[in-house]
């Protein structure tokens, strides 16, 4: 069952951004997950998976922001 987006509610997101962000980085959030994808001709890239409304959304955006992140995707999923 699909949901409508609301700023109140929470919903999985996936963010990828360059580089490799280790789960100690995100300790104080127990609602994200930290993966690393590593190919071997490719750089890595940290994959943050957690569910969160839109304003820790734009939290760890500011974050991921301030240490000088670009990111590759934001992606919201209905059902994980």
């Amino acid at each position: 069952m699909k949901r409508n987006l609301s700023l109140d509610l929470p919903v999985t997101y996936q963010i990828k951004v360059p580089g490799v962000l280790n789960a100690l980085w995100v300790e104080d959030s127990s609602s994200l997950s930290v993966t690393v994808e590593e190919y071997k001709d490719v750089p890595p890239v940290s994959i943050l998976t957690g569910l969160m409304d839109q304003a820790a959304l734009q939290g760890l955006l500011r974050r991921l922001y301030s240490l000088g992140l670009p990111l590759i995707s934001v992606v919201w999923f209905d059902d994980i």
